[in-house]
């Protein structure tokens, strides 16, 4: 990747955090979209429009897809993925675990991302086959092969509807293990953190491009591996995700699919 592409894709970031902390604890306008508590404010749009206008002006023909704009499409094999705001609730009530997301797509492969939570000063960024790092300090996810000493993180979707699973049994099932499992509220961190040996593992159902596209590349540049609930090689438009730090994915795959017996 350039560095002209690198540059834009830190601009564009620091551009979005920059609305973040300007209207953080503050008065904005608050909606509802597919369900009660799915909210957008008018603090995504304008950090959405702020990320997108640095990347416009230096690449204007490339392809755009945002949370709130939707598709910009274009001819260009580039795709820009964006979630100005991943953690919409907890910025809305003034909960500092949100971030701004920013995925970068070549010919259907994700080269870059960067994930950036203003309130902890904790800027993730990955570039293919360069490796993953968090505040330029090299990232690597956790060495822990024990299932039975996990520390895991996990998210539920607004919509069960739409999931055609029952994420609460899948739940249920880890907590029943003794396993302690953490909900934070942003994909996007949950991925990072695996991705920094935080925790150990992330499952979610029905999450968007947006919410993983940067998250997704930070997980394996960090020596990570990321799948679907059937263990399958992963893209960005899957509805089933488990990340984990490799050494405990299996055991993962077994509990979420609800067969065997495992033994931790």
């Amino acid at each position: 990747m350039n560095e002209l592409l690198k540059n834009t894709l830190l601009r564009a970031i620091h551009a979005g955090a920059d609305v973040l902390k300007h209207y953080f604890q503050g008065t904005f306008e608050i909606k509802s979209k597919s369900s009660l508590n799915d909210l957008v404010t008018e603090v995504d749009k304008k950090a959405e429009d702020a990320i997108i206008e640095v990347i416009k002006s230096v690449f204007p023909e490339h392809f755009i897809l945002s949370e709130e704009a939707g598709e910009m499409s274009s001819a260009s094999n580039y795709k820009w993925i964006i979630d100005p705001i991943d953690g919409t609730v907890n910025f809305a009530h003034g909960i500092p675990i949100c971030c701004v997301s920013i995925g970068l797509e070549k010919d259907g492969q994700m080269i870059a991302g960067a994930v950036f939570n203003p309130f902890m000063n904790e800027l993730f960024f990955a570039e293919r086959g360069k490796g993953a790092f968090l505040n330029n300090r090299p990232l690597k996810v956790s060495t822990n092969p024990n299932m039975e000493s996990a520390c895991l993180v996990t998210g539920f979707p607004y919509r069960w509807v739409d999931v055609g699973a029952d994420p609460i049994s899948v739940f249920e099932r880890f907590i029943r293990l003794g396993l302690p499992v953490r909900r934070l509220g942003s994909a996007a961190i949950d991925l990072c953190w695996v991705a920094a040996g935080r925790f150990d593992g992330f499952w979610e159902y029905n999450l968007n491009p947006w919410d993983i596209a940067a998250g997704y590349l930070i997980i394996e540049e960090a020596g990570g591996r990321i799948s679907n609930f059937n263990g399958d090689a992963y893209n960005i438009y899957d509805k089933q995700t488990l990340a984990t730090n490799g050494q405990i994915h299996e055991q993962m795959l077994e509990i979420i699919k609800g067969t065997g017996n495992p033994k931790i």
